[in-house]
């Protein structure tokens, strides 16, 4: 069982049930069964879900490992953008969660994978079988799932040396003036928001996001970026920091921003890496999703 141990340092008054929702992707219904199972202490005490948090209160969430045995095969339908005898490339739906947690055992990419796979790398984690990175929740396109260890080991590494690269088409709000740039600024997890990644010195590690700019709007741009690193929510957060947050984003965006979009629009349009057996170059793409489409002719016909 993993200790989450968190200290309030704003919101002060809000229900702790709202306080926690969205941590390690936990809903409000899985924070209050977490309360009711005893799971959730303040200051060493059991609450009930109605509690009202306080400043400098310590927080202590108990979050149950999750079982392998747990984890179902579901038939849920997968498009396959590449595969061979090491590794599939997935164009991971919008909204679908890529791996289960604490309470949330079913409708994630690896459900799908365990029925429609056999075969897919262990690499000491049952939880996350053939995952080798990932991408958010309500971020679409290219993800690297891998069928054996060797090539999840060899696919990891060129992550980590930033010979694999990966590709995101985004749309942000307000009209960015230069055509191309780099942030280079550190992320680390809020201390405002234990639910929000930012840009820190403190507890922030190396980030670097490469854009150019693809088309302007009124209001708004298209951007094409390249991760040379992978930290949680990077676009995102670093759209934010230089104030073009990504249209549709509710923790980085504004409270004006779309909501037809269920999410932030990002997609990740291609990934480049070497095959892991025999070295080959493979670049795989990724179309835009339909709504992504439809919502840029709507900004380009209505601002």
């Amino acid at each position: 069982m993993d200790n989450l141990i968190l200290k309030v340092v704003d919101n002060e008054g809000v229900r702790i049930d709202k306080y926690l929702c969205g941590i390690q992707d936990l809903t409000r219904s899985k924070i209050q069964t977490l309360i009711k199972d005893g799971l959730v202490k303040v200051n060493g005490e059991s609450v009930s879900s109605n509690y009202k948090v306080k400043s400098n209160d310590e927080i202590i969430i108990n979050i149950p490992e999750v079982n392998v045995d747990d984890l179902l095969p579901e038939n849920i339908p997968l498009n396959i953008l590449y595969e061979d005898d090491d590794l599939i490339v997935v164009d991971k739906d919008k909204g679908m969660v890529v791996h289960p947690a604490a309470g949330n055992y079913t409708k994630t990419l690896v459900n799908a994978l365990l029925y429609h796979f056999n075969n897919l790398s262990n690499n000491d984690d049952n939880i996350r079988p053939g995952i080798v990175h990932r991408i958010d929740k309500n971020t679409s396109g290219c993800l690297i799932v891998c069928k054996n260890d060797k090539a999840h080991n060899e696919i990891a590494n060129q992550i980590k040396s930033k010979k694999c690269h990966r590709t995101y088409i985004a749309l942000v709000h307000g009209v960015i003036e230069h055509e191309t740039g780099t942030i280079n600024a550190p992320i680390g997890r809020s201390k405002h928001d234990r639910q929000k990644m930012c840009v820190t010195d403190i507890n922030g590690k190396e980030a670097i996001t490469h854009f150019k700019v693809l088309k302007r709007f009124v209001n708004h741009t298209l951007i094409e970026c390249e991760l040379e690193t992978g930290r949680t929510h990077q676009i995102r957060v670093h759209m934010q920091y230089i104030k073009h947050p990504i249209v549709g984003d509710d923790k980085y965006s504004y409270s004006n921003t779309r909501k037809d979009t269920n999410g932030q629009m990002l997609h990740a349009i291609k990934i480049q890496f070497n095959q892991p057996t025999n070295g080959k170059l493979i670049v795989v793409e990724s179309k835009l999703p339909l709504y992504f489409e439809e919502i840029l002719k709507d900004i380009e016909k209505n601002g």
